[in-house]
């Protein structure tokens, strides 16, 4: 053994402490700029195990009864203890997905789709979002409204209300009915062009009661229409 220190000892414990030093300076602190998220705050949920954040104290033991649902839940929707709110509970068991806001939401744009493509006779949009009987009725309309060389122009103004009505599953459907009340400018001309219904400066309300369905479980999110009526 040599006296004194060892040269290349020394090196060593210099570079393993540069090394250190840059693994704590890339691991040990922030790695993103204020306000701005880094990537991992995006991944997906599902991407890693769900972690159990119920209090020991909301656990359920074994065999005890879950409690009932937040009678609250359907606020601005359904009225506590109301056909309708324990109509919507029924529908949530059979399809814990359901959000009914959200529902209402794609309702509304639904809506607009539908009355415009009925009055510029767009078949291939109603036909994705009608039933196939009441595609054949609203088409059936539309034939009968061309054969007379007869245009329907329509304004969209907006929707001032829209509300769930019903809501019930029969069998493997599940079917909502709702309500809009709109306001439209639509005018329909003869093949002259001469206005025989409606006008084109003034705006009307519209009350429509529709049913929307999709099966249980169904792969498909989409509503479909599956029957219309006048509002009383």
């Amino acid at each position: 053994m040599q006296d004194g220190f060892d040269l290349s000892v020394i090196v060593f414990l210099v570079l393993a402490a540069f090394v250190g030093w840059r693994l704590y300076s890339v691991l040990g602190t922030r790695t993103e700029r204020d306000g701005e998220p880094t990537v991992s705050r995006f991944r997906p949920v599902s991407a890693a195990k769900p972690v159990d954040t119920t209090p020991d104290d909301e656990k359920l033991i074994e065999g005890e009864v879950k409690p009932a649902a937040d009678p609250a839940r359907w606020r601005g929707i359904a009225e506590p203890e109301t056909p309708l709110a324990e109509a919507l509970d029924r529908v949530v068991e059979a399809e814990p997905s359901f959000d009914a806001r959200h529902f209402i939401l794609g309702g509304r744009a639904a809506y607009e789709a539908i009355v415009l493509a009925f009055a510029a006779g767009d078949r291939s949009t109603l036909k994705d979002l009608l039933s196939r009987d009441v595609f054949e009725s609203f088409t059936g309309a539309i034939a009968d409204r061309e054969s007379k060389g007869e245009t329907v122009e329509t304004t969209f103004v907006g929707l001032d209300k829209v509300e769930i009505k019903d809501a019930q599953i029969r069998g493997k459907s599940i079917q909502i009915t709702v309500k809009f009340l709109s306001k439209l400018i639509t005018a329909t001309r003869d093949a002259k062009g001469e206005i025989i219904e409606g006008a084109t400066d003034k705006v009307i309300d519209v009350n429509d009661v529709w049913t929307f369905a999709r099966d249980v479980g169904s792969r498909d999110p989409a509503w479909k229409l599956i029957a219309t009526e006048a509002a009383q």
